[in-house]
């Protein structure tokens, strides 16, 4: 399971706020907060959410059983990730289509 210096890591290398991760998990800001800063350990579905989030924004978890020891990683190479950010900010809003049949 991720420890919360895993997730502030994490955070760091994909480059998202507290905020963000918040949105991408659907975990309360202050509860990232706070298990950042070893205040409190969220429940484990809390810290499976922001697992998953962090892995969909390109954080590859090494767990201890590796023989790596316990860290964080970047899926991508740093090209691959400013491409990949180039892409997510374009597109403008999404709507629905407007499809009318005779």
């Amino acid at each position: 399971m991720m420890k919360g210096a895993q997730c502030r890591a994490a955070r760091a290398l994909v480059g998202i706020s507290t905020e963000k991760l918040a949105k991408l998990s659907g975990v309360d800001v202050a509860v990232i907060q706070a298990f950042e800063l070893r205040i409190c350990q969220p429940s484990s579905e809390a810290v499976h959410k922001l697992e998953r989030a962090l892995e969909y924004a390109g954080a590859d978890f090494l767990p201890e059983s590796s023989g790596l020891g316990v860290g964080v990683r970047l899926k991508f190479d740093s090209a691959t990730a400013r491409r990949l950010a180039i892409l997510e900010n374009e597109g403008g809003i999404a709507r629905p289509d407007r499809i009318t049949w005779p």
